[in-house]
């Protein structure tokens, strides 16, 4: 196809199909866990980090991935310090995140088409040190899910016996929400801090309708976001359209239809 001569197609495709993979596997987990929000705080952290790239003269990028980690230390001292709301850390992070954000902005007087690109993703945004960087905590973060399949598995369905069969929960705990801050940044480049929550959400929530596995979940889950993505991008391309927009309402018609086709089902049984 001809949108692969371009250099930025490449790019764009090997980053977003990456950060599909990675948001999709993190958002299976995420849902379980029912913390669907955490995407949403942790993006508004990143837009801060962002912000505060362009204010202090640093790659935003890099500022994401360092204030999307601090936050998600943040939301883990917040749950533990309120332990039967949880949910407050969410919102503290969520709402300081995007004040912060605010605030830098209105500093620098930065709310430019670069910064445009971070909010809602871009086709050239990403550059060969972007896709570098996305391939290696991208393959960092699979390898982490992996080693730590089982233990996550046990806290995601019995917090409480996981912790009596000697597994360290508050540390795994805090270790799967730094790879969740990280997964976010990454994907801040080719989805946009607005939306990268979608792209963790909306896979998982088809796969845990069709799915009979807990494998076949993460399978479905990482087929719709790399399919959402690709036909996204593609979509983008041709019309001139902000890519995290188009993949978000891609996966949306995706959970759409099954909805719709599972709806049918029920009603003939």
């Amino acid at each position: 196809m001809y949108i692969f001569t371009f250099d930025f197609m490449q790019r764009a495709f090997i980053a977003g199909i990456i950060t599909a993979v990675l948001a999709s596997a993190m958002g299976v987990f995420v849902v379980l866990r029912r913390m669907s929000m955490v995407g949403d705080s942790l993006s508004h952290a990143a837009l801060s980090g962002v912000a505060a790239g362009m204010l202090f003269g640093f790659y935003p990028f890099y500022g994401a991935l360092i204030f999307s980690a601090l936050a998600a230390l943040f939301i883990e001292a917040i749950r533990k310090a309120f332990k039967k709301y949880a949910e407050v850390a969410l919102a503290v992070v969520m709402s300081g995140g995007m004040g912060l954000a605010v605030v830098f902005i209105s500093l620098g007087k930065s709310f430019n088409a670069d910064l445009f690109s971070y909010l809602f993703g871009s086709l050239v945004a990403v550059s060969p040190s972007d896709v570098w960087v996305i391939s290696g905590t991208g393959l960092f973060i699979i390898l982490s899910l992996v080693l730590l399949s089982r233990e996550l598995f046990s806290i995601t369905f019995d917090e409480e016996s996981a912790r009596l069969s000697g597994i360290p929960v508050g540390v795994v705990n805090t270790y799967f929400t730094l790879l969740t801050a990280l997964a976010v940044a990454l994907s801040v480049r080719v989805v946009g801090t607005l939306l990268v929550s979608a792209l963790m959400v909306i896979p998982a929530a088809v796969s845990l309708q069709i799915a009979r596995s807990f494998k076949a979940t993460f399978a479905i889950a990482v087929g719709v976001a790399v399919l959402s993505v690709v036909l996204g991008l593609y979509i983008s391309f041709v019309f001139d359209v902000a890519p995290g927009g188009t993949i978000v309402l891609i996966a949306a018609a995706i959970l759409t239809v099954v909805l719709i086709v599972k709806g049918f089902e029920g009603k003939l049984t």
